[in-house]
């Protein structure tokens, strides 16, 4: 399990993350003195359709003025976008001790100190007390979970009772491997894919109650078309998710693309309560 863990933290490792954001963002001519969120949304959420699949989660869920836990929050992103536009506490977890002091810096950047935190720490072993969060939410984090069970049972301990679980995932469709690499993976040893029935039942068991489920497949796969089309004509963004992804990014976003249209995996969004 700590091989697993260190593989993965190892995968999403990008040394001296924030301080290539902000060469970046120089070289873009921001003013670093006067950076918002705006400036840096290209990069600050690590999913498919980023800030815009986000917002349309949060207003499913109707969590305005939540305390919010974040689990996989990557450089904080959704922590920010949920502080400053739905009025959120926010804090964020993330096994990338890297991700976690480029997530803390960025928010410092944009004047969110206040209502964001990110800690480093382990999903399925979460550094708070029982009934602590109103919301919790996680995307695209549970594909390098190997335990799923420790990973939802975690999210119930720390939910208040008729606390909101909301999740926006990559699960598996079909009994064909995808290819690698992948963003989550650059191979098969530290990706868990699994169905949305295996996390319904688990979830279940622990007494959430389903609210909804909407398949976001169709949604990624327009977006991937698009930015590959981006990328084709103008090239690689000079602040995008390539930031992350590194020199593999393209094959990760056709691979993934694949993924979707061939109905090997799926995206999912949806919310259950305790």
């Amino acid at each position: 399990m700590n091989e697993i863990k260190t593989l993965t933290e190892n995968h999403y490792y990008r040394p001296n993350l924030y301080e290539d954001i902000i060469n970046r963002l120089a070289e873009l001519e921001v003013d670093l003195n006067n950076v918002n969120r705006n400036d840096i949304v290209g990069v600050d959420e690590f999913h498919v359709r980023g800030s815009q699949i986000s917002k349309e989660l949060a207003e499913m869920a109707n969590i305005k003025g939540s305390k919010v836990l974040d689990i996989g929050c990557g450089i904080g992103g959704p922590c920010r976008m949920l502080a400053d536009e739905f009025d959120c506490e926010t804090i964020g977890v993330d096994l990338s001790e890297e991700f976690i002091r480029t997530a803390t810096k960025l928010s410092e950047l944009v004047g969110l100190s206040n209502k964001t935190e990110f800690i480093c720490g382990d999903a399925t072993k979460l550094p708070f007390k029982n009934k602590s969060f109103n919301a919790v939410w996680t995307q695209h984090v549970q594909m390098n979970i190997l335990d799923k069970g420790k990973f939802y049972s975690e999210m119930h301990r720390v939910l208040e009772n008729n606390g909101t679980f909301i999740y926006y995932d990559i699960f598996k469709n079909s009994d064909e491997e995808v290819n690698y690499p992948m963003p989550w993976a650059n191979e098969p040893k530290i990706s868990f894919l699994t169905r949305v029935n295996n996390m319904e039942t688990i979830l279940n068991q622990l007494g959430f109650s389903k609210i909804q489920s909407t398949n976001e497949t169709n949604n990624g796969i327009v977006f991937f078309k698009k930015l590959l089309e981006k990328i084709k004509e103008f090239g690689p963004p000079k602040l995008g998710l390539n930031v992350l992804m590194g020199e593999t990014t393209k094959s990760k976003i056709v691979n993934l693309l694949n993924g979707l249209k061939e109905g090997k995996i799926i995206l999912q969004s949806g919310m259950y309560k305790k």
